[in-house]
């Protein structure tokens, strides 16, 4: 197990990449706080099967990203659980598909609150927590387009290259406080989002591809794994593609 005895905050849990972190990050036996944007019936007797099979502690947190009040209250409960804080995965997200010229303000305002001004905040707290016990490994999950420039992924793009741009900075300021921060950048991944974008896009992107597939949200689940643990504990200031060769 990579991760016994660790504790991990995994936000946007409630399908997608979020959901297989926190089955794999409980897996390798780390206690998991589970972010979601609202309470439901479903996703709580989610998060109790995952712990039961793995046998770990799963809390969940509930707030939005955007509702920075609501924020503050989680994480003082988390401060108040006197539980330390090892991991935190930063990856809930929101995109919207639209050409430059016909991306809104609205538009562009919402990604980049929710993608990157929610994670600067969320991580300026947490990383508070960590400093105090001297170690702690950030993962925030970036997106190919973030590097290779998409078409109708100019913001979504944009709030993402942000991300990669903070954690870099974050590396070197944060590292002499026992602080690791990495990020991953996802290609072509198996999630809902994945709906949003054009049919003819996606079969393009998978078939110029070097394994001619798309990822696994476990395959990201996976490599946060790897990133949070001991195995990288030289690593940070990166971004690791996990893209099965997008050209």
């Amino acid at each position: 197990m990579l991760l016994k005895g660790k504790n991990a905050i995994i936000t946007g849990t409630n399908r997608g990449m979020g959901r297989a972190m926190v089955e794999v990050f409980a897996a390798n036996g780390a206690g998991v706080w589970a972010h979601a944007r609202k309470e439901t019936p479903e996703f709580l007797n989610d998060m109790k099967h995952i712990a039961q099979q793995a046998k770990v502690e799963i809390r969940p947190l509930f707030f939005e990203l955007t509702d920075y009040e609501a924020m503050k209250r989680n994480v003082k409960e988390i401060m108040a659980s006197k539980i330390p804080v090892d991991i935190l995965v930063n990856n809930a997200g929101i995109t919207y598909n639209a050409l430059f010229q016909m991306s809104s303000e609205e538009n562009l305002r919402n990604q980049f609150e929710v993608n990157f001004f929610s994670v600067f905040l969320f991580t300026q707290y947490i990383s508070k927590l960590m400093a105090r016990n001297k170690r702690g490994s950030i993962v925030n999950i970036s997106s190919s387009a973030a590097l290779d420039g998409n078409p109708g992924k100019s913001v979504y793009g944009a709030s993402k290259a942000a991300v990669i741009c903070m954690t870099n900075s974050i590396a070197a300021e944060l590292g002499t406080s026992g602080i690791r921060a990495n990020c991953i950048a996802p290609g072509i991944t198996e999630t809902d989002m994945l709906a949003t974008m054009p049919a003819d896009v996606v079969k393009d992107a998978i078939e110029t591809s070097d394994l001619r597939r798309g990822g696994k949200p476990s395959e990201i689940a996976d490599a946060a794994v790897f990133l949070a643990s001991d195995l990288s504990s030289y690593i940070t200031g990166q971004v690791l593609r996990v893209d099965g060769g997008i050209k």
